[in-house]
């Protein structure tokens, strides 16, 4: 291993901590207790928790509610998904735009909730194409992506993440479902969620803090790591998801981040002690 930590006290300094979820504080419903104690320790330092997920297969309501059940203690202000960041961006950008999503019916419904025109896919044109992590995918789905693509609809992904850890190992993520979609029709989305400036923006204004005083804390180079790394917060890697260390040191010097760790476990001990 050639890496080597920094210092962690600038990382004490933060007054708002950024937490992927999966892979991060827990895999599928395999909470890891150590994650638990690391927030609570914040809290009573008095530093502010977001939790955003690339998983847009489920609402903030959703996440809320397990988090819960797990022992994270959220309010709901305190989460955010790249389905929030998208959504956002359409009612923005593309407002009355019509949009097909390839997505759960929880997705669906939060998308209509919000305003969006959504179509069945049965439609012959579409304003937009929108892909995401969607574990109710059909063909008939892909089908009407693809053909929706092709007749000329804007295409946009959620995020661009190609597998979701779980505790049985990996499944196909939003990434991958997008690659399909590329595959056949030549055309590559407009992707949000990490690692793209709009999530960042988002979370700015959200919790009006600028990227100087956070830290994102992550198991992902080319999401987690890299809306840092891109964006001005600091990134700590943690290796109890997706990344290994020979990752790391295979990362071109700009890819790489500012901290890595086995897990929480060890940041709460750099930050709190034993």
């Amino acid at each position: 291993m050639s890496f080597e930590n920094p210092t962690t006290a600038p990382l004490a300094d933060k007054e708002l901590y950024i937490f992927d979820m999966d892979g991060t504080i827990y895999l599928g419903f395999q909470v890891f207790p150590f994650a638990i104690t690391f927030i609570e320790n914040l809290r009573k330092a008095g530093k502010r928790v977001l939790f955003f997920t690339n998983n847009a297969s489920h609402t903030t309501a959703y996440y809320a509610e397990k988090l819960t059940k797990l022992g994270f203690s959220p309010t709901r202000d305190e989460i955010m998904t790249s389905g929030d960041v998208t959504i956002e961006y359409l009612k923005r950008h593309r407002k009355g735009k019509s949009v097909y999503l390839v997505g759960t019916d929880e997705l669906v419904e939060n998308f209509r909730e919000n305003g969006i025109p959504m179509l069945t896919g049965k439609e012959q044109s579409a304003d937009i194409v929108v892909t995401s992590f969607d574990t109710t995918l059909t063909y008939e789905k892909l089908d009407n992506a693809c053909r929706l693509v092709r007749g000329g609809a804007e295409y946009l992904s959620t995020h661009p993440d190609f597998n979701c850890p779980t505790e049985t190992g990996f499944i196909p993520d939003s990434g991958a479902i997008a690659a399909f979609v590329t595959a056949s029709t030549g055309k590559t989305p407009t992707y949000f969620g990490k690692p793209y400036k709009e999530t960042i923006e988002m979370i700015c204004e959200a919790t009006d803090t600028t990227t100087d005083k956070m830290c994102i804390f992550g198991d992902r180079l080319y999401t987690d790591i890299a809306v840092g790394k891109r964006h001005g917060v600091t990134a700590v890697l943690v290796l109890s998801g997706e990344t290994k260390m020979e990752d790391v040191d295979a990362a071109a010097e700009a890819d790489k981040p500012d901290y890595v760790f086995p897990s929480l476990d060890e940041v709460n001990t750099a930050i709190f002690g034993a």
